[in-house]
């Protein structure tokens, strides 16, 4: 992690200009085709949900802007950022936020996330999650495509920690499409790098 010299940075104008906006978030939707990535979990025998999210994780890493957080007003950026996600186990439907280190490997990290969301008994395990924001929030909703969503946020400029989202996945014209979701802090994060997040993902997804 190091702190970013502002007076050096090439993006200090576009951080200051939107860092005074009241809410700098927006958020962006669209459908991925994970024809051949769900044939590939499928045939692996991983669980979509955790193999998703190691996807989603592993091309936030691969671009420079999803690694940036806001601390008091100043500019960090973390070497690696991890997955905070949901997950429901119980009956009672209620969803547990569960944090997992990332991994190089898919495999190793399905298999992580699995026996660490099994075995997390507190919906909220805050001393995991105060003060951390070297995070990617994750959730899914599998029982709604949707075409828009929004989420709870506190009003704080230097809240700047991404959050994904999927829905229900569905076909259309012989192929699977997933409704996805990217929301981000402007002040750190454009849409010209939503669009490289985007097609990085579909690339990524396409080759397993």
């Amino acid at each position: 992690m190091e702190y970013i010299n502002m007076e050096k940075w090439d993006r200090k104008e576009h951080f200051q200009f939107f860092y005074r906006m009241d809410y700098p978030q927006y958020n962006i939707c669209a459908n991925i085709d994970i024809t051949k990535f769900l044939a590939y979990v499928k045939k692996k025998q991983l669980l979509f949900y955790y193999a998703m999210i190691y996807s989603s994780t592993f091309v936030a890493n691969q671009i420079i802007n999803f690694r940036y957080r806001i601390r008091k007003g100043r500019v960090i950026l973390h070497d690696i950022v991890h997955p905070s996600f949901t997950d429901i186990k119980d009956q009672k439907k209620l969803f547990k936020l569960v944090n997992v280190k990332m991994e190089n490997d898919i495999f190793d990290f399905t298999k992580k996330a699995a026996d660490q969301a099994g075995k997390q008994k507190e919906y909220f395990a805050l001393n995991d999650h105060v003060r951390r924001d070297d995070l990617i929030y994750i959730t899914c909703l599998p029982w709604i495509s949707f075409t828009h969503i929004s989420h709870t946020i506190s009003l704080n400029k230097d809240d700047s920690v991404p959050r994904i989202s999927w829905g229900k996945y569905f076909t259309e014209n012989n192929k699977v499409l997933l409704p996805f979701s990217v929301q981000v802090n402007h002040a750190l994060v454009d849409g010209v790098h939503i669009g490289q997040y985007f097609s990085k993902l579909q690339d990524f997804i396409n080759t397993k």
